[in-house]
């Protein structure tokens, strides 16, 4: 299930607070993303920062046009608001559709929003905060799976009866549980180490990149091979990634991660699930290229494109350089100088 939020209302001079505790009750309590009607760059950064430190693949968009952005919309539209239905009477059958936008009004909002809402519910029938009734809603919505969710950050916070204690996670120990060899190790770790300098360069060139997926995508892209090293690798590794809970986004760049991509005819002939492996993302695309240019050491572009032209063929080498070429181009240098 997809969930979204929409934030109407929001101004920035007055109310900054209320709809950063929004966002972060949307990430923390199993939401997708969050769109805001009016633009805060301040505010995408923070809840940015929030999640380069505790995780997640959560999005945040603000200066959405609610009007476009509702006509646009293909799933069903719920209305929070304290004159609706009363959610417990309506939330099976909200439940049992795939896409679902939640919209969090502030005080006064458009009669359209009753309107164009397939359910417009409330969360008791009197004034109270928009944080705790997202918050119960989105509770109820995930039947309380939210409190047992792995976000996959840079740190964690253990439960404590008095104090507090944050760790740093440590994901190479659980490469290892997993059962990679300390050479898929260390490989992985060198495609993190350069994955990140180029979407580090890529995002100062203004490109939005979601660098905890770059991160996590690029340190268990070859987690597969703790089962396999041919190419059901890649297979394997969706496996265990789903099984481990990993964010969704991170799971697409372990299974896009081969070459520059895999089409659904090249799929057939390798024996894979018939299916599309091509790298759709900008975060896929450089996890997918920093695997090429990685070895035991790291490669010169003219050497990947022999190799690939050698092992697999023409198409998949041309592939493989136009994709260096894009990156590059995106960077502002050659990758190879980064």
């Amino acid at each position: 299930m997809v969930i979204v939020v929409y934030r109407y209302g929001h101004r920035k001079a007055r109310d900054k607070r209320v709809t950063t505790h929004l966002a972060l009750v949307a990430r923390a309590f199993g939401a997708n993303k969050i769109f805001i009607d009016e633009k805060d760059a301040n505010l995408e950064k923070v809840i940015e920062e929030v999640k380069q430190r505790f995780g997640n693949d959560f999005e945040i968009r603000t200066g959405v046009n609610w009007k476009k952005f509702f006509k646009e919309w293909d799933g069903i539209i719920v209305h929070l608001t304290m004159y609706g239905e009363k959610f417990t009477d309506v939330m099976e059958e909200i439940k049992k559709h795939d896409k679902v936008m939640v919209v969090v009004g502030s005080q006064k909002v458009p009669g359209e929003f009753y309107q164009m809402a397939n359910f417009n519910v409330s969360i008791g029938n009197q004034p109270h905060s928009e944080i705790s009734a997202l918050a119960i809603f989105l509770h109820y919505m995930t039947e309380g799976k939210w409190m047992d969710k792995e976000f996959f950050g840079k740190y964690k916070i253990i439960p404590q009866k008095k104090g507090k204690k944050i760790v740093e996670n440590d994901y190479v120990e659980l490469l290892k549980k997993e059962g990679c060899s300390p050479e898929v190790i260390e490989h992985s770790l060198k495609v993190q180490k350069l994955a990140l300098k180029i979407a580090e360069k890529i995002k100062e060139n203004g490109v939005d990149i979601d660098m905890n997926v770059v991160s996590l995508g690029a340190l268990f892209h070859d987690i597969g091979r703790a089962k396999t090293h041919g190419i059901m690798h890649i297979v394997e590794g969706v496996k265990i990634g789903k099984r481990l809970n990993l964010p969704e986004k991170v799971i697409l760049a372990i299974e896009r991660h081969a070459g520059a991509g895999i089409d659904e005819e090249e799929a057939k002939k390798l024996g894979l699930p018939p299916k599309d492996y091509t790298p759709k993302t900008i975060e896929e695309e450089i996890v997918a290229h920093a695997d090429n240019l990685t070895g035991n050491g790291y490669k010169n572009i003219e050497e990947v494109v022999k190799d690939f032209e050698r092992k697999i063929g023409k198409k998949a080498a041309k592939k493989v350089l136009d994709l260096h070429k894009k990156l590059s181009n995106l960077c502002g240098i050659n990758i190879e100088e980064l």
